[in-house]
This record gives C-alpha cells, structure tokens and sequence, in this order.
C-alpha cells in the first residue's frame, strides 16, 4: 500500500481502546471475500464471466497462523467463484460460503455447527452486505478502505485496505492479544 493512503492513523488500538480485549476472545475468523481478502476489484473477461482476483500472500500466512492456534476462519461471500475455492483449498479453510444473499444466517448456521457463540468470532467485512452478519459479532473489524457506515459500526479498522494485508493485521492483533503472537514468530525463526 502507498504512504499516500496510509495517512490517517499509524496505531489504529488508540482509536479503538476496546479492539484489544475483544481480539483476546476470538475464537473464529470470518471474513468476506471481495474488498476484504481482495482489493474488491472484479475482473470481467470478454466471456463476461469473472476472470481473475488477486490475494495478499501475508493474509493467507496470517489465516494459517491462526489455524495453528485452533482459531478456524469462515468464509461468507455473496459471490461465486472458483478462485475463492481454490485459494480457500490451498488455505485449508473448511467453511466456505458463496453466493450467499442473507450472510447474517449463514454465520448462524456456520456457529451452530462448530458450537461457539457470535460473541466467539471477529468478523470482517467492508460493506452494507456484511453489516447484518457482523451485528452480533463480539469483534467487528473493516479495512482501511471499507464503506464509511461499515468503519462506523465496527471496533476495530486496519491500517491496509482489503487485498494489501488487511486480514493479516487482523490476524496480529488476534495473536497478539492472546499472547501467541511472540511464540508462533520465535518458532518461524529456528
């Protein structure tokens, strides 16, 4: 991400005194897909089917990292796309929701079936869909570039947009918070 865009905050926990605490208490991440886990740009080939989306290769680390600390991660779209199978294969993420019009029941049923509570997960989202399924989340994040009523709503908004290391700063912040962070690091560099 260019400076040019990262002027508004350099430690995003001074505007969000509680995001600490909450992110000591996840216990599942979920996230939406376009402008979250991509920059939000779709890409339309002259077949008119989508045709490409680009992922952040630090938020794919930051997803596996939780995964080692027995925090899963969901994924809750609106749109269906074989590139958000594949990448979500390659991740190891079990739960994948696509085109999925009431995102607010999907989580329902998603923490159902893994018995946790929505006070349990931090979700992630950038827009009006999401707003419905982050409701009752114990922790509300947006990236940087989120729709303004979003960045409202949430507790905790990340210094990078979606698709440029947003999920992985989210995924610090968990790790940090619930004093894993330190550990997982000192393992990566033996």
């Amino acid at each position: 991400m260019s400076s040019a865009f990262n002027t508004h905050n350099t430690n995003p926990l001074s505007h969000y005194p509680q995001a600490w605490e909450r992110a000591s208490k996840v216990k599942l991440l979920v996230l939406d897909v376009d402008g979250v886990l991509t920059n939000g740009q779709v890409w339309i080939g002259a077949d008119g089917k989508e045709s490409l989306k680009a992922f952040d290769i630090q938020d794919g680390l930051g997803i596996k990292l939780l995964e080692q600390c027995g925090i899963p991660t969901v994924i809750i779209t609106g749109r269906n796309s074989k590139m958000v199978l594949a990448r979500s294969e390659e991740l190891g993420i079990k739960h994948v929701h696509m085109g999925v019009e009431n995102k607010a029941l999907a989580l329902e049923e998603v923490l159902k079936a893994l018995g946790l509570k929505s006070s349990d997960c931090a979700v992630m989202g950038d827009d009006w869909p999401d707003l419905a399924m982050m409701k009752n989340a114990g922790f509300r994040i947006a990236p940087f570039q989120a729709h303004e009523a979003v960045k409202e709503f949430v507790h905790f908004v990340t210094n990078r947009t979606g698709g440029d290391s947003a999920v992985r700063e989210a995924c610090d912040l968990i790790l940090k918070s619930q004093n894993r962070y330190d550990e997982l690091l000192n393992k990566s560099c033996q």
